[in-house]
């Protein structure tokens, strides 16, 4: 299976640029975002890098399997 490089749907703050990163090295996206912030800061590149990433990526695509049970009520089996 290939790796591929997607914006997050999962861990977004803006366009899930930084959490699709974080996602496809294993990282934490709290420190991509920081190394990203780092970049702004330092001479504007970064907002321009953002701005091309958030228009180039492709969004990660959904899936239909649930990821925790927890997340899903099941109300088929509750009567009234």
């Amino acid at each position: 299976m290939t790796k591929k490089l997607y914006k997050s749907n999962t861990n977004k703050v803006i366009c899930g640029v930084c959490g699709g990163i974080a996602e496809y090295f294993n990282w934490d996206p709290t420190i991509v975002r920081i190394i990203w912030a780092l970049f702004t800061l330092a001479g504007g590149s970064g907002i321009v890098l953002y701005i091309i990433c958030a228009v180039v990526m492709p969004n990660a695509p959904y899936t239909t399997a649930p990821q925790d049970d927890a997340d899903y009520a099941d109300y088929s089996n509750h009567s009234n």
